[in-house]
């Protein structure tokens, strides 16, 4: 008993007038935009053109399609070359029927000439755009739940897919839902896509082991899912020809990854402009050291030749500052001045008097004696 299931639309185009919308278009379109901005996102940090990622994803778009329907109409030949078949139905890529393996090949081919004509390396920009490429599946496979298509076993789990009678293959008529396996890609493409932008920021690979990577990791799944599938396929010793493409695929990417010994594509990006205290600032340190250790030998010789300018300075005799010369005081009384009469006497004491104040006067213009006023060598 089905407890629950996932319900499938009722149609998968809509009419626009005589123009015929098709949901599983609008997901290869969705798909392609989101990975060509990814990549240009992450080509911008490589240093690289980000419109580089918009030519090369019209060529790989172009390329991929052609190469996607070609590997289905090669491995699955009767719907197309059959008794039942008809050849104008290869042409039909809006009804479904396109090889993943051969969208891989043909958009790799056509991302290769680009980046060729554009002087970019392939690898470089594979790394950059695998996370882009790997969510574009992600997107696309819904293209298959629109189309009723590409789904696995019957089942009962709550997740599983309802499928109308018209769209279930012969033999499974009686059954009414199955394994959504559109949805199990769809999620292992998104685990895929997060491992990889993880690893590319915290521990960035060589130049082309992310592509590797990518290739091993998305086989892996597709193996798994493979064996749930009951579509009409290419069977090789009992298994299906996918599987077989998946495990040689898978076998070289491990190759690849273990030989490859390409250089880090550091983020230039962060280089070309370094936050403060990065990266830059430690430079121009080291261009400001570089400049002071080139102007020592100067500035040494300038603050020598102020050194010797000064010590020649302190050599040379400087003449004393003049000072007054300390006055002598003249002899107070001279032997013309002792009188031994009283008028003499008075005579004599106006005499000294006036010689005192004399001496004061000198002492006064000279700046001030070390003496007392009246004190000489002859004090009598």
């Amino acid at each position: 008993m089905v407890l629950a299931a996932i319900p499938s639309p009722s149609r998968g185009v809509i009419h626009l007038g005589p123009l015929p919308l098709r949901a599983y278009a609008f997901m290869i379109i969705i798909g392609v935009v989101v990975a060509v901005w990814l990549t240009g996102r992450r080509l911008r940090a490589r240093g690289v053109d980000p419109n580089v990622a918009g030519d090369a994803g019209v060529w790989a778009v172009l390329f991929g399609i052609v190469g996607a329907r070609l590997y289905h109409v090669i491995t699955s030949p009767d719907a197309y070359f059959g008794a039942d078949g008809n050849l104008v139905d290869v042409l039909k890529v809006w009804n479904g029927g396109l090889g993943i393996w051969g969208a891989v090949a043909g958009g790799a081919l056509g991302v290769w000439i680009k980046t060729r004509r554009s002087g970019v390396s392939f690898l470089l920009f594979a790394d950059a755009a695998v996370p882009g490429i790997v969510l574009a599946q992600a997107i696309g496979r819904w293209g298959n739940y629109f189309n009723q298509e590409l789904f696995g076993r019957p089942t009962t789990l709550p997740w599983a897919l309802e499928i109308d009678v018209t769209h279930r293959p012969g033999g499974y008529e009686q059954f009414a839902t199955f394994h959504p396996t559109f949805l199990y890609e769809s999620l292992w493409c998104l685990v895929v896509a997060l491992v990889l932008l993880l690893i590319d920021r915290f521990h960035r690979l060589g130049r082309g082991r992310l592509l590797a990577l990518y290739i091993m990791m998305y086989t892996v799944g597709r193996a798994a899912i493979e064996a749930l599938r009951i579509d009409d396929a290419t069977h090789i010793a009992g298994l299906r020809l996918n599987d077989w493409v998946s495990a040689v695929v898978f076998v070289g990417a491990l190759v690849m990854f273990l030989v490859l010994r390409k250089p880090v594509d550091e983020n230039r990006e962060l280089l070309a402009g370094p936050p403060p205290g990065g990266a830059g600032d430690s430079e121009a340190k080291a261009t400001g050291g570089g400049a002071a250790a080139a102007d020592a030998p100067a500035a040494a010789e300038a603050d020598s030749a102020q050194a010797t300018t000064a010590a020649e300075a302190d050599a040379k005799p400087t003449a004393p500052e003049p000072t007054a010369p300390e006055p002598t005081a003249p002899e107070l009384v001279a032997p013309e001045l002792v009188a031994t009469e009283p008028a003499d006497a008075v005579a004599a004491g106006a005499v000294a008097a006036r010689v005192g104040l004399d001496k004061t006067s000198r002492s006064e213009r000279a700046g001030g004696g070390d003496g007392p006023a009246g004190a000489g060598r002859g004090d009598a």
